[in-house]
């Protein structure tokens, strides 16, 4: 049985690869779009960009109370083309695999994130629903003010 269960979503944005790749290393940028359910806010969010640096995040669900926290390595640093970095959600032991390409096409981005080592088909269908919602605001975040 194959423990490599993986997500894929692609994303194009409307911003150059360098704004896009720095939104996802700059802790201040990830704290507004950060988050996968949208009354959701990020309540920490620490980076050392460089291989070897540590990534953390913290959601916090203001209805229930609580947060959801995660963080791992980085392994890859290539800005503005490439991140990647484990990821372990607090609340499990398991490590797995963040890689985002980020591929410059004119003012535009377009963005191929995959998260791999999950656990199974079920996990991987629950993260598709939090991370196709966090990568919905990131782009919020990119276009600016309505």
């Amino acid at each position: 049985m194959s423990d490599d269960h993986r997500l894929r979503i692609e994303r194009t944005y409307q911003a150059p690869a360098e704004a896009v790749f720095d939104a996802w290393t700059n802790p201040e940028v990830i704290r507004r779009w950060w988050q996968a359910e949208r009354n959701w806010e990020t309540s920490a969010a620490e980076v050392d960009l460089r291989v070897g640096g540590a990534v953390r995040v913290v959601m916090r669900d203001p209805d229930e109370d609580r947060e959801i926290g995660g963080g791992g390595t980085y392994t890859e640093v290539e800005r503005p083309t490439r991140l990647a970095f484990t990821w372990t959600w607090d609340r499990e032991d398991r490590e797995t695999l963040i890689e985002i390409e980020f591929q410059a096409l004119g003012d535009t981005t377009h963005v191929s994130f995959t998260h791999s080592l999950l656990a199974d088909e079920e996990t991987v269908r629950s993260h598709e629903y939090g991370w196709g919602n966090i990568l919905d605001k990131l782009g919020e975040v990119l276009a600016g003010p309505a």
